[in-house]
């Protein structure tokens, strides 16, 4: 059985309620499960020690996170990233940000040591924070420290990032390492934050070659998206031969989020999810670790992750939504609250250059395998 991992305290992780990063998202997720007759027992974390963080972030960062943390003045603390408007600082956030990693970090242990093939980390996916920097509602970089801890116990790692955003704070950390392969698929840098992830940021030194990037056009849709990852995920696979899949399963490239200009439905995530499942079972002997990330619509974030929820334990897909969900979360679904599991079938003739975008999308991935197949040997 596929563990799924969480702890009432990930709640705590909160940069307040006007703060798109909510941790209502992940309360929708195990109440539409548990609604849907679903009752998956998590399996709970700790926290992560002040040393796991030490593993990648540096000591004078954390002992910052830890100041603020505590309510102390901390004068240099925006040179840092931290208290700024995107990662405001608030009590208790070293701790809460440490029950995040400490659930990924259980996550890869469990893989590791062969007790689960399949892992839903309900929570982290903090991808953007740096070793010494805090960005994009990301303080510890949870996603990178699982990565790391995969490593330096002798397995080869494949990350693969979904979020709309480019992983940059994972790429950075990983970007001379040759045994992890980081793949981010995301709207291009020249339009959306942090404004990396172009297909020449390939890697450094013995690392070169296996950072793999896709910038994806604007108003990018499903089918686009499935041709891309098709053509760059199974042949970066078949030539690195990871032993474990890494995932930041990211909800913003949803049509409906206001963060992002991508037009995933709740149908092509099931598609992206099926193919991740099934390259798992094809390169690494079914070990994946899922984290969760970015989404920001309360309509569609908490749809397409509970659609990952279900997938990874091989639940079936529903085609209405629990009425009893619906009147429960009708204060933060809005005024038009959807009614069915999927999202209706979109408005193709409401996009325009379709054929354009597709065009230019293929031509980015030509290009980076173009960049990156000369390192593979």
């Amino acid at each position: 059985m596929p563990a799924l991992i969480y702890d009432p305290a990930y709640g705590r992780y909160s940069f307040g309620d006007d703060h798109p990063f909510s941790p209502l998202r992940v309360a929708m997720v195990l109440d539409l499960l548990w609604e849907l007759g679903h009752r998956l027992e998590p399996v709970a974390p700790v926290p992560a020690t002040r040393q796991d963080l030490l593993a990648i972030h540096d000591e004078y960062y954390v002992r910052r996170v830890e100041e603020l943390s505590a309510g102390k003045p901390v004068r240099d603390a925006q040179s840092y990233g931290l208290d700024t408007p995107d990662t405001p600082a608030f009590e208790g956030m070293d701790e809460a940000g440490r029950w995040l990693v400490g659930g990924t970090l259980l996550g890869a242990r469990l893989i590791r040591e062969g007790k689960e093939k399949r892992v839903l980390q309900l929570g982290g996916g903090l991808h953007h924070a740096r070793r010494n920097f805090a960005s994009g509602f990301c303080v510890y970089n949870d996603v990178a420290l699982a990565v790391h801890s995969l490593i330096r116990r002798g397995l080869w790692v494949a990350y693969l990032d979904i979020d709309v955003h480019h992983g940059d704070g994972v790429q950075q950390i990983l970007y001379d390492d040759k045994r992890a392969m980081t793949i981010s698929l995301h709207e291009s840098g020249q339009y959306l934050f942090p404004g990396t992830g172009d297909v020449h940021e390939l890697g450094s030194g013995v690392g070169r070659g296996l950072k793999l990037n896709v910038p994806l056009e604007p108003l990018t849709e499903g089918d686009s998206y499935l041709e891309v990852l098709e053509k760059v995920v199974p042949p970066a696979l078949e030539h690195f031969k990871p032993a474990v899949l890494v995932v930041q399963a990211g909800a913003d490239a949803h049509y409906d989020d206001q963060l992002a200009d991508l037009m995933l439905t709740t149908r092509d995530y099931e598609q992206i999810f099926r193919r991740i499942l099934g390259w798992a079972d094809a390169f690494t002997g079914g070990r994946v670790l899922f984290t969760l990330g970015g989404g920001y619509s309360l309509s569609a974030t908490p749809r397409v992750w509970t659609l990952l929820a279900l997938l990874v334990h091989g639940l079936p897909v529903p085609e209405q939504l629990p009425e009893t969900w619906r009147r429960r979360w009708g204060r933060v679904l809005g005024d038009r609250p959807p009614t069915a599991f999927h999202d209706p079938s979109p408005l193709r003739a409401d996009i325009p250059n379709r054929a354009e975008i597709r065009h230019r999308n293929l031509q980015v991935a030509d290009r980076l395998l173009q960049g990156a197949r000369p390192y593979w040997f």
